[in-house]
């Protein structure tokens, strides 16, 4: 039981609260738009994607920067630098995440199997971007944004412009957010040569930059509201999230980051899901099958 808690430690598993809610978007989008069928084994497969990707992603990101991570008094405590996991281990868990996630998107349809390695290699391509641009929270966003694209992908079988539009909202969302979460390694990722907003732009221009991110995301959210054809709990929901990014910024300010961990974790995790819950109730209460 001891292993299981320090692996999923390992991943920051209650961090997947950030990607799942707009995976279920894509879903019910899927399901509720277009006139196809719930299917439990579909859905619990989109679930399972979900979780392997994203835990073969961040346990990768622990195994490739344990070096800097031992070096950095706040993540020096994290399981590999702290001798709680070896590398050896971290590296076995990122291959099995990945071969339980193709082997999931195998049992889905053609197409998810087909991109599958994109995907992994999106997700797991992340963790190198820091050591040379400082556009690595973005891509951290695309890498999350699969979520939305994903699941209706396991639905329909091919593409359409409503989830892009919620994959579009979760890059900015995404990245304003890691933007406001990297500014506690400022001074270190300068004193390393690592690549970040923060590093780059200073704490103020970052801040900026992460309140533009956000202002695009929710015009992607407000564009997908109007092509998607929703109703009055969609805007709801789109309050309460455009809400909740606002009070996220009014948490941090340049000379005080002690709140950056509330804004991050909690406002970020409540906003996503809130805004899942109206949206999905909306698709099925007003059902208003579309051509997407």
């Amino acid at each position: 039981m001891t292993t299981v808690k320090n692996y999923l430690s390992l991943v920051k598993f209650s961090h997947t609260i950030f990607a799942m809610p707009f995976a279920m978007i894509g879903y019910f989008a899927a399901v509720l738009k277009t006139g196809h069928g719930f299917n439990w084994s579909t859905f619990l497969l989109v679930i399972a994607c979900m979780v392997f990707a994203r835990s073969a992603a961040m346990a990768f990101n622990r195994w490739l920067d344990a070096r800097f991570d031992a070096l950095n008094p706040r993540t020096a405590i994290r399981e590999i630098p702290a001798g709680i996991i070896s590398k050896d281990s971290a590296i076995w868990f990122v291959i099995g995440c990945c071969v339980l996630f193709v082997g999931c998107t195998y049992f889905i349809n053609p197409l998810c199997f087909y991109l599958s390695p994109v995907a992994l290699f999106v997700v797991l391509f992340y963790s190198y971007t820091k050591r040379f641009t400082a556009l690595c929270h973005l891509v951290l966003g695309v890498g999350l944004s699969l979520a939305p694209i994903g699941a209706y992908l396991a639905v329909t079988g091919s593409f359409a412009l409503l989830p892009v539009l919620f994959s579009l909202s979760v890059v900015f969302w995404v990245s304003g957010f890691d933007v406001i979460y990297a500014l506690q390694d400022e001074a270190f990722d300068k004193s390393q040569r690592l690549h970040s907003m923060p590093a780059y732009f200073g704490t103020r221009k970052a801040l900026r930059i992460s309140e533009w991110l956000h202002v695009s995301s929710v015009l992607c959210v407000l564009a997908a509201g109007v092509y998607g054809h929703f109703n009055f709990l969609y805007d709801i929901g789109l309050a309460i999230f455009a809400g909740l990014l606002v009070f996220q910024h009014r948490l941090v300010k340049p000379n005080d980051l002690s709140r950056v961990n509330l804004a991050f974790m909690t406002t970020n995790g409540i906003a996503s899901v809130v805004f899942a819950v109206f949206v999905v109730t909306d698709m099925f209460l007003f059902k208003s099958p579309m051509h997407l």
